[in-house]
């Protein structure tokens, strides 16, 4: 016997529908998060209930207070929970009633939660990233400014800011800088030319535990660097990247693809760039080409937890072994 929870979450209030097996009678209530007792409510199930619930950016506390009951929590995509709704009308109660059925039924679309470590990993590098587009916009208004030497007053100030800026982006890095020394995966990862801090860090983070994976091909796919395919007969359209996923991932792939590219210290990776525009694709395209290779890579090297040096001799020798029928070449 167990209790199934759907819960239809916003700032302030929560509709919750919920069901004990025993009996199969469906409740359905709404909790103000300001004047009802919400720790008291969950309280009263048994360990561990299964609540479900859309994913939203909001919800972290209530993570955190059901984790702390012993609940079990489920986070649902949200475009895939509305495609499930039979009824064009939509309010609270429904919502909470579509989530108690798909839980009970077994079809509850859940994604990944990452753990609250890499959480607050994720959480610095959006924040950095936050500042770093704010330093850039002040940057180039003071460039602008510049231009015009009657307005000083506004350039000193937009100078000041700039400092402070620079200054919290710094102390976020120092506090990334410290993290990742504590782990070995960010360090293996590092040894990929054109991977630095940051990009180490997010990937990790991102796909911890890369367990979750059964094939590469998945992981592109949960970075949003898949095409999007739109095929009908033996007419096969391939187009632009889905973009789903982590955004600040898919950022700084492409900055260390990048740099991986231009560094000229893995000439695989560059001569796969030059080739993609070799063959009339344009810069934009080939680099995340290549980002998408990089994060395969990646991937590699934290399943196997492998370095640079080794994940090349291991390409070496499989090389090798599909040319094993052929004469014997220089690689070999």
């Amino acid at each position: 016997m167990s209790v199934y929870l759907g819960v239809d979450f916003h700032a302030r209030t929560q509709t919750v529908c919920w069901c004990d097996t025993s009996d199969g009678v469906i409740h359905q209530r709404t909790l103000d998060h300001e004047h009802d007792d919400v720790r008291g409510f969950y309280t009263q199930f048994a360990v561990p209930a299964v609540v479900g619930l859309e994913a939203t950016g909001y919800a972290r506390w209530f993570h955190r207070l059901l984790e702390a009951l012993g609940h079990r929590l489920l986070v649902g995509d949200a475009y895939v929970i509305r495609k499930c709704a039979l009824r064009r009308q939509k309010n609270d109660r429904r919502d909470a009633e579509l989530l108690l059925d798909l839980l009970l039924h077994g079809d509850f679309p859940a994604v990944h939660i990452p753990p609250i470590a890499s959480q607050a990993v994720l959480r610095l590098l959006r924040y950095r990233q936050r500042l770093v587009e704010i330093q850039t916009k002040l940057r180039n208004g003071v460039q602008a400014l510049a231009l015009d030497n009657t307005d000083v007053l506004q350039r000193e100030h937009s100078l000041e800011l700039l400092q402070q800026i620079r200054t919290r982006i710094r102390a976020i890095e120092k506090e990334l800088t410290s993290r990742a020394e504590q782990d070995a995966r960010v360090r293996l990862l590092r040894t990929h030319p054109g991977v630095g801090l940051l990009t180490s860090l997010v990937v990790v983070h991102t796909l911890e535990p890369v367990t979750r994976f059964d094939r590469a091909r998945r992981v592109a796919a949960y970075c949003g660097l898949d095409p999007c395919e739109s095929s009908s007969g033996e007419t096969v359209r391939m187009g632009h990247i889905s973009k789903q996923g982590n955004r600040l991932l898919r950022h700084l792939l492409v900055e260390a693809a990048q740099r991986a590219v231009h560094s000229k210290a893995d000439a695989d990776l560059r001569n796969f760039y030059f080739r993609l525009i070799e063959r009339k694709k344009n810069a934009a395209v080939s680099i995340t080409a290549v980002a998408r290779k990089l994060v395969l890579r990646l991937y590699r090297m934290l399943r196997e937890n492998i370095d640079y040096t080794e994940f090349r001799r291991r390409g070496r020798e499989a090389r090798c072994a599909r040319k094993s029928a052929s004469p014997p070449s220089g690689d070999c």
